[in-house]
């Protein structure tokens, strides 16, 4: 489906990104786009009904690539950002928010949701569990606007289509069985999987597991899809069903995110071989 414009909420979130961008601008090498903003950067609409849209925007950081000034905390306010009522939340124009996340293995010793960053403090960030692909697995993208009239653009690292597929999965694995799960992250693994070619996501997963970092977290995306990414009543599949409700039949949602699941574990097996 091709839309001319992209809804609003999605071109507000856009703009807000561009905002913390801009008041991160010392720390941008630090920093990763993760989360919709960074899967429909790969994805755009995929041919589905239901149009790329988010309403926030998520950013990874790499602590050993933050300089110390300025702080943060200091640098968003300044931007005229406020803090959310959870570590790493900070709400920007139009009410839209930007998370901050650090890779729950960097996130340092102690504390349950406030990453443990030297200099900055312990609730700049929230630590994450599966993002520590997102640190491997980036390339540079140049990031603009979606209002044509807003002429910014940043050159910023963007998570790549393995790395998004691992923290989609281990988001999802996380609030199984609980309000939080969110239909959306369903359809955005369809996505990725429709729009990346199968051999090259296999080899990067692959590549994912070999590395310290991401080893561990990758292994558990593997195991999930093996586990349930293969079953029409599985979560991935009743959830990428549920986020296009009657735009589209259910059956050849889930039908094509099983297909598209097996061919990835059929391609990522005969690596080992």
């Amino acid at each position: 489906m091709n839309q001319d414009r992209p809804p609003k909420e999605y071109v507000l979130a856009r703009s807000v990104l561009l905002d913390a961008l801009d008041a991160l601008g010392a720390h941008r090498e630090a920093i990763v786009l993760v989360g919709a903003q960074a899967v429909y950067l790969h994805t755009g609409d995929a041919d589905l009904a239901v149009a790329p849209t988010t309403t926030d925007a998520d950013i990874a950081l790499a602590p050993n690539r933050l300089r110390d000034q300025p702080l943060l905390e200091d640098a968003l306010r300044m931007a005229g950002f406020l803090k959310g009522p959870n570590p790493g939340s900070w709400v920007g124009a139009h009410g839209v928010a930007v998370d901050l996340m650090v890779p729950e293995a960097l996130s340092g010793s102690g504390g349950r949701r406030g990453a443990r960053l030297p200099v900055h403090g312990n609730r700049v960030a929230r630590r994450t569990a599966g993002l520590e692909a997102a640190l491997v697995d980036f390339e540079g993208h140049e990031l603009s606007a979606l209002d044509d009239t807003d002429k910014r653009t940043f050159t910023v690292g963007v998570a790549g289509p393995a790395a998004l597929l691992v923290a989609k999965v281990i988001k999802i694995e996380e609030r199984r069985g609980q309000a939080r799960l969110r239909p959306k992250d369903g359809l955005d693994i369809l996505r990725l999987l429709q729009t990346t070619d199968t051999d090259p996501l296999a080899r990067r997963l692959a590549d994912l597991t070999a590395h310290p970092l991401s080893e561990e977290t990758t292994h558990q995306t593997v195991h999930a899809l093996r586990d349930h990414g293969t079953d029409p009543d599985g979560p991935l599949a009743t959830l990428a069903a549920q986020a296009v409700g009657v735009l589209e039949d259910p059956s050849t949602v889930t039908g094509s995110l099983i297909a598209l699941t097996e061919d990835l574990l059929t391609a990522y097996d005969s690596l080992a071989q």
